[in-house]
């Protein structure tokens, strides 16, 4: 039976990682991602795990040393936050090139400048387009879930893609909540050993990893990235139906939450989901039918399935923690309204960039876009379909 605790979200990511005692971790501190690492090299220094901890000098050098350790053939994990991923940029696009399955808990934060610690999307969508699976929890127990199913994905024989599994920072990774952890012995089962078919330590088969890929191949090498990305969304359903075996939490693309007979919904990712629930559950006393739908596997982008999902609505909008900058809404809000013109999906919808450098996003706030959703499943105008919640001014 499962193990009932209290725990913030890193503390939890922290004990997903010591159950699962990869082969090797390397890591360097930043806000808010540093105690994960720290609370596992406390499990490396009791012997409660016999991982190679490797405290490296930079997150570039975090990176580097589990890519090294994933093409040696090693099980490798880390974690990071908003510019410590940016410093890992290039070898992020790197690890994923090479096909190495490493898991990373990224600890979303602004990314700068000006210098913010506190909590949006920022570093996520700046690599969104790099290769990796990216998993979004709403809470401790996601997160841990997330990271428990995390290897099994990335290392299928026909994905073998790196994985990023996204809380938000301060607003989960800090926060002490209930959860249910799985008993080690039956993580160990379902984690598995990592038997990798192709590494460079591997006497019998001599190879190189990661050469000069120029024009004769690189087309066709960023074509299996693709393929492998959709492949990966098969191996996602799958692995989460052996979750649900186990543990009886039930995971997909996305959760639904009273979005069957919603007439108005709003998409969104990570914490505010929560938020968004609360203020659904008032209007529905209220006779108002609204819902949700939570996005937890962003990359690869379930567009054909959030299509029909949300193909009843009369009104939809998009919650994006990032801003794309681009004057024409977030990424979330492009990935969305893509996949439903592409499926033929015409419902009106308007994206609203929120919560930037951790401005707080209120049960008012969220009650207000269903307000304007209301209005707008009525007349049909969208009116400016880019919008923000919650600024001053």
């Amino acid at each position: 039976m499962s193990i009932r605790e209290r725990l913030s979200g890193n503390e939890a990511c922290a004990i997903a990682m010591k159950q699962i005692n990869p082969d090797v971790v390397a890591a360097f501190p930043i806000t808010p991602s540093t105690e994960i690492p720290q609370y596992f090299s406390t499990f490396v220094s009791n012997g409660a795990v016999d991982t190679e901890f490797v405290a490296v000098e930079s997150e570039h050098s975090a990176m580097s040393a589990c890519v090294g350790a994933e093409a040696a053939g090693s099980r490798a994990m880390t974690a990071t936050s908003a510019n410590g991923l940016s410093f890992m940029w290039e070898m992020i696009y790197i690890a994923s090139s090479m096909r190495l399955p490493i898991v990373m808990s990224l600890v979303n934060r602004a990314v700068s400048g000006p210098l913010n610690i506190h909590n949006d999307h920022s570093d996520a969508m700046g690599v969104r387009d790099a290769g990796w699976i990216m998993l979004f929890s709403e809470n401790n127990q996601e997160a841990y879930d997330n990271l428990i199913m995390a290897h099994r994905i990335a290392e299928h024989k026909d994905v073998l893609l790196p994985l990023m599994v996204c809380q938000d920072g301060f607003i989960t990774s800090h926060s002490i909540e209930n959860i249910e952890l799985i008993e080690d012995d039956l993580v160990k089962k379902f984690v598995g050993t990592y038997k990798p078919e192709h590494y460079l330590l591997n006497a019998k088969e001599p190879i190189a990893m990661g050469p000069l890929d120029l024009q004769s191949y690189l087309f066709e090498h960023k074509k299996q990235q693709a393929q492998a990305m959709i492949n990966a969304k098969k191996v996602i359903l799958d692995v989460a139906k052996d979750f649900e075996k186990m543990t009886k939490r039930s995971y997909s693309f996305f959760e639904e939450y009273k979005l069957d007979d919603a007439e108005i919904a709003i998409v969104c990712m990570n914490s505010t989901a929560g938020t968004t629930k609360a203020v659904i559950d008032e209007l529905r006393k209220n006779g108002v039918k609204a819902g949700l739908l939570k996005i937890r596997v962003f990359r690869p982008f379930p567009a054909e399935e959030i299509a029909k999902a949300l193909s009843h609505v009369k009104a939809v909008a998009v919650l994006d923690k990032a801003d794309s900058l681009n004057a024409c809404g977030g990424a979330l809000f492009s990935d969305v309204t893509s996949g439903m013109q592409v499926n033929k999906v015409n419902v009106p919808t308007v994206n609203y960039i929120y919560g930037i450098g951790g401005r707080d996003t209120k049960s008012s706030d969220i009650e207000s876009v269903f307000s304007d959703l209301s209005k707008i499943a009525k007349t049909g105008d969208i009116g400016n379909p880019y919008r923000y919640l919650g600024l001053r001014g």
